[in-house]
């Protein structure tokens, strides 16, 4: 009597995450190394300069980190309140920062005492930043004003009052020492010229603007606040290019990579995501175990360094190529797998006893009940329901087994109203797989065929036919739909082909007459 053959369960291809060039770049980082600030971490800048320090600013204090220290180098507590936009300038010799306390206070790096402090803000200055000719500072204000000062002279040169309402970001052209754009509160981005008494631009953002960010060629700017990040064209007046609605929360902040060819944008909803900047689709996803507050990306894509709600700064450091090496070499030392298959190749000699031992086969539980054919049990077996949701291919090798042996009709029949309408629902949610289609169909006329007799008899039931019946007859209505459009596609396909003559047999011409024929003069004999 041959051995019972356990029913072969087909293998599909799953549909995983597609490996991009962006995908290899931007996982290729190390575990992230976590460092726990004194409060949320509010901003985070880097130096311009090697070894690219970085300024995180949380609490009441300004912290300064190496490229790889997990300690301050460097740090900064004169602030009475709440400090803010900690920003280096671009010699990376001089820091700025805003407090709560409306005060502005410039700090000399290699020192401890602030050089300059600035009074004029009437609130809370949330944004810092230096000019492009390194002699005045910006600053934005709860005030709703935005101010420009003098370094040399600690004296403030202008103030704008156009903002309604707190002003939480803005930046400075670094190809412009006199532009600057500010972002608030009251939905607006405003481009200010120092030489002007009055805002030259203004664009809405429709949501409270959270930050901005400038792109090298500074032709584009990017502003993010509510859910939205969106994209505007200077050149063209302030003109909207993009909106980006990938979040679920609001947005916090924004990065560029090195090369300026990806944008970043990190939200309260953990995720910091990587767009293209050609197209601007999502290219990666990092998460986060909290709201992300600040974002800063090191030259050339060396760190992230990001800031959350709950005071933890998370850096991940960029492999190198050995330990990229290290990490392919640990991958391909599989040590268990050599000591599975050791003697497995042994092939005996001419006077070896061989002792063979039976290999016992591990029978899945339907296998059991179809060995014994108990077809109903093993139906039964198949349709549990961690089974038929996380493999239904089970089930359906299961029902295609049972066809095979023609027993599929007995083992539908005779079912009670709660095991009928569990077999419907699977139905339902399988029917139109096209992996699993032609076993279902069978299986689901069979049920009509055996069970028409008694349709009417439970409410439960004939929703369950209905919503099976508007499935199949909406497929129908999806495929002849297709086929219209692919009936469409062949004729455009043959019309854009070109055209190409095809001479008859025996022929020199298209036409198919011989030259000399009908309708055509033959060619003139020359004398000799």
């Amino acid at each position: 009597m041959a051995s019972f053959k356990p029913t072969k369960i087909p293998i599909y291809p799953k549909l995983g995450e597609k490996v991009t060039p962006d995908t290899l770049y931007w996982k290729n980082y190390k575990a992230p190394v976590q460092i726990k600030e004194f409060g949320a971490v509010t901003s985070i800048d880097f130096s311009p300069l090697a070894p690219h320090n970085y300024a995180v600013t949380a609490s009441t204090r300004i912290h300064i980190y190496g490229p790889f220290s997990q300690e301050p180098v460097k740090t900064f507590t004169r602030f009475k309140d709440t400090a803010y936009s900690g920003k280096f300038r671009s010699d990376g010799q001089l820091l700025v920062a805003g407090c709560e306390d409306s005060v502005v206070r410039l700090f000399d790096v290699s020192g401890k005492v602030a050089l300059r402090v600035f009074k004029g803000h009437t609130k809370g200055v949330h944004v810092t930043d230096f000019t492009s000719d390194c002699y005045h500072i910006l600053t934005g204000s709860d005030d709703y004003t935005c101010r420009l000062w003098d370094i040399p002279n600690s004296t403030e040169l202008t103030s704008y009052k156009e903002h309604t309402d707190y002003i939480r970001c803005g930046t400075t052209s670094k190809l412009n020492r006199d532009i600057f754009i500010t972002g608030s509160y009251d939905h607006t981005l405003r481009v200010f010229d120092a030489r002007v008494e009055k805002s030259v631009m203004t664009m809405d953002h429709s949501q409270p603007v959270e930050s901005v960010l400038l792109y090298p060629s500074e032709g584009l700017l990017v502003s993010a606040g509510g859910r939205y990040v969106k994209v505007w064209d200077l050149l063209k007046g302030g003109q909207p290019l993009v909106s980006l609605k990938n979040h679920h929360k609001t947005v916090t902040c924004l990065g560029l990579s090195g090369n300026g060819q990806r944008l970043l944008s990190a939200s309260l909803d953990r995720h910091v995501k990587v767009y293209n900047t050609t197209n601007y689709k999502v290219v990666h996803n990092f998460d986060y175990a909290a709201s992300i507050l600040s974002l800063a990306l090191a030259p050339d894509d060396e760190s992230v360094v990001v800031g959350m709600t709950n005071g933890v700064l998370s850096i991940k450091h960029r492999k190198s190529p050995e330990e990229k090496q290290e990490v392919a070499g640990k991958q391909r030392r599989r040590p268990v797998y050599r000591i599975f298959v050791k003697g497995r190749n042994y092939v005996p000699k001419k006077d070896d006893f061989l002792v063979s031992k039976p290999v016992k086969s591990h029978l899945a539980k339907y296998d059991k009940q179809l060995k014994r054919f108990n077809i109903s049990k093993a139906l039964d077996t198949a349709l549990e329901s961690w089974r038929k949701n996380r493999k239904p291919e089970i089930t359906v090798a299961v029902m295609k087994e049972l066809d095979r042996r023609g027993t599929l009709n007995n083992a539908l029949a005779g079912r009670d109203e709660q095991n009928l309408s569990q077999l419907l629902n699977f139905l339902i949610g399988n029917v139109v797989d096209p992996r699993f289609t032609p076993v279902l169909v069978t299986a689901t006329e069979m049920i009509l065929d055996i069970y028409k007799a008694v349709v009417g008899q439970s409410s439960v039931v004939d929703r369950q036919l209905v919503r099976l019946q508007e499935l199949v007859e909406r497929e129908i209505d999806y495929q002849q739909d297709l086929l219209e459009v692919l009936g469409m596609l062949d004729t455009l396909f043959a019309s854009s082909l070109p055209r190409k003559e095809v001479p008859c047999p025996g022929s020199s011409r298209p036409n198919g007459l011989a030259e000399g024929g009908l309708g055509a003069p033959g060619p003139q004999l020359q004398a000799a």
